[in-house]
C-alpha cells in the first residue's frame, strides 16, 4: 500500500491511495461473495448460484462495484493507523480499479487546521465610554411616573404637556383646501411625547373640544446620485387637527409611597431614588461597553489570524443560524423568509464563528487557562449571596452544565483584556469614526 496526502488548504486535504490487487483481493472477493448471495438466477436457489454462472453473467462488475466500499473501509482504516483525524463527510473524488492488478483512489477530507497563534496582545482599540447623564435619570423618571399616571377627561388644553388628545386630521393642499383623495384619520397625541412636534404642542394649548388648529412640516431625504454626490429633497405636509377629546394626565408625586412602590421597599427617598436608577443604567452601558470590548477584540485577533476554517462546521453553525431565523420568522408570522437569502447573509458571521472557536481554542491551550476548583467555590459563594442558594448545589449545577465552559471564556476575555490596550474614548468620537468607516466601505 501507497499513499500520499495533499494539502489543499490547512483544513482540506487530499489522499491518494494505491494497493495492489493481492493486498485487497481477500476483501473484493469477501464483499463480492455478499452480494452474490442477494442474486437470484432462473433455475437456482437465491444464494446458490454458482460462481461461474455469476461471473458469466455479470462479468467484473460485482468486482467494480465492491471495489468502491473497500476503498472506502482502506480510507478509514489508513486514518485511524495515521492519525489524518478527519472531521465532517469525507468525499470520494475518484476511484480506478483493475482486476487482478490495482485499486487507486482519492479521499477529500477536512480536519482541525493546526493554528500558530499570533498577534492576540498590545492590540490598541477605542471603545465608547457611556457615562450616565443627568436627564438620562430625569427621562427615567418621567417615564416612570408617566406609566403609573391616570387620566380625566377635561375641557381645555393647558400650558404644560401632561395632556392626551384625540384628534381628527385631515391633510390640505397649499391653498388651504382638503387634499384631494385624502379621507379624515383619527389620532391619540400624546402632548408630553418627545416625538410629537413642538409646532402641534403650541397651537394646541387653550385649544377645546370642537377647536382646530393647523400645521406643516417637512420631510426632507438625502439620498446619493450615481457619482456618490448627496442630493438633498424636501417635501411640504400641511393638516388640519379638529380636537374630539381632551384628557388630562394625572402625575403621581414622586414621594416616599411611590418609590417604595416602584423599588419593592429596596429605598425611600428621593436621594437614593435617583442614585439607583443611574447606577442601573450605568450598569446597562457597562455592559454594553463590555460588548463592544469583546466584539472588538475578536475581530482583531481573527483578522491577525486568517485562515479557512473547515465547510463542515462552518456549514452546520450556517444551518443553526438558518434554522434560528426561519423559526422567529414563522413566530413574528412573516411569510416572505428566503432561505438562500437567509444563507448568503450569515455566511460571514458563520465562518467567523467557527474561526473564533478554533483562535481562542488555541489560545487557552498556549497560555495555559483553565478553570480551578476555587474558581468555581468563589463563583458559587457569590450566587449564593445573591440568589440565597446553598453553595454545594450550585458547584453540582457548573459542574453538570456548560457553565464551565462559560467560566473559562471569562477567564480569557479577562486575560484579552489585561493584554490589550484599551481607549475609552468620548462616545461622539467613537461613533463618527464608526460612520467615516462605513462610508468608506460602502
Amino acid at each position: 500500500m501507497q499513499f500520499n496526502i495533499v494539502e489543499i488548504s490547512s483544513s482540506e486535504k487530499e489522499v491518494e491511495v494505491k494497493y495492489d490487487y493481492e493486498e485487497i483481493k481477500d476483501d473484493i472477493d469477501k464483499e463480492v461473495k455478499k452480494e452474490s448471495k442477494k442474486i437470484q438466477v432462473p433455475g437456482f436457489r437465491k444464494g446458490k448460484v454458482p460462481a461461474n454462472m455469476i461471473k458469466k453473467f455479470y462479468g467484473d462488475a460485482l468486482e467494480y462495484e465492491a471495489s468502491e466500499k473497500v476503498a472506502n473501509s482502506k480510507f478509514w482504516d489508513l486514518a485511524e493507523k495515521e492519525d489524518l483525524k478527519p472531521i465532517g463527510r469525507p468525499a470520494m473524488t475518484d476511484i480506478k480499479f483493475e482486476p487482478g492488478k490495482e485499486l487507486v483512489f482519492k479521499v477529500k477530507y477536512e480536519v482541525i487546521p493546526t493554528l500558530e497563534i499570533k498577534d492576540y496582545k498590545n492590540i490598541k482599540i477605542e471603545v465608547p465610554e457611556f457615562i450616565v447623564k443627568d436627564e438620562e435619570v430625569e427621562r427615567e423618571i418621567k417615564y416612570l411616573l408617566e406609566s403609573n399616571s391616570t387620566t380625566e377627561v377635561t375641557d381645555m388644553v393647558g400650558d404644560d404637556d401632561n395632556f392626551i388628545i384625540d384628534v381628527e386630521a385631515v391633510r390640505l393642499d397649499k391653498e388651504g383646501n382638503v387634499f384631494e383623495n385624502s379621507k379624515p384619520e383619527n389620532f391619540h397625541l400624546h402632548l408630553n411625547d418627545e416625538k410629537v412636534q413642538p409646532e402641534i404642542k403650541e397651537k394646541a394649548r387653550d385649544k377645546k373640544p370642537g377647536d382646530s388648529f393647523e400645521f406643516s412640516f417637512s420631510n426632507k431625504t438625502d439620498n446619493k446620485n450615481e457619482a456618490g454626490e448627496l442630493l438633498e429633497s424636501s417635501e411640504e405636509f400641511r393638516y388640519s387637527f379638529k380636537i374630539l377629546e381632551i384628557k388630562k394626565i394625572l402625575l403621581p408625586d414622586l414621594n416616599e409611597e411611590f418609590i417604595k412602590k416602584i423599588t419593592k421597599d429596596k429605598v425611600s427617598s428621593e436621594s437614593e431614588f435617583r442614585e439607583s436608577i443611574k447606577n442601573d443604567i450605568q450598569k446597562y452601558y457597562d455592559q454594553r461597553m463590555e460588548e463592544i470590548i469583546r466584539a472588538k477584540l475578536i475581530s482583531e485577533i481573527v483578522k491577525n489570524n486568517d485562515f479557512t476554517p473547515p465547510s463542515s462546521l462552518v456549514a452546520n453553525v450556517l444551518e443553526e443560524y438558518i434554522k434560528s431565523e426561519e423559526e422567529q420568522s414563522k413566530k413574528n408570522k412573516n411569510k416572505y423568509f428566503n432561505k438562500d437569502e437567509a444563507k448568503q447573509r450569515f455566511q460571514k458571521s458563520a465562518e467567523n464563528e467557527v474561526k473564533w472557536y478554533m483562535i481562542k481554542n488555541e489560545i487557552i491551550s498556549k497560555e495555559k487557562l483553565e478553570v480551578s476548583d476555587q474558581d468555581l467555590t468563589d463563583l458559587a459563594q457569590k450566587e449564593s449571596e445573591k440568589t440565597g442558594l446553598p453553595v454545594d448545589k450550585l458547584l453540582n449545577y457548573y459542574k453538570s452544565s456548560g457553565h464551565l465552559e462559560r467560566t473559562l471564556g471569562e477567564k480569557l476575555f479577562d486575560y484579552l483584556k489585561a493584554n490589550n490596550n484599551i481607549e475609552k474614548v468620548d462616545p461622539e468620537k467613537f461613533n463618527k469614526k464608526v460612520e467615516e468607516v462605513n462610508e468608506q466601505t460602502f
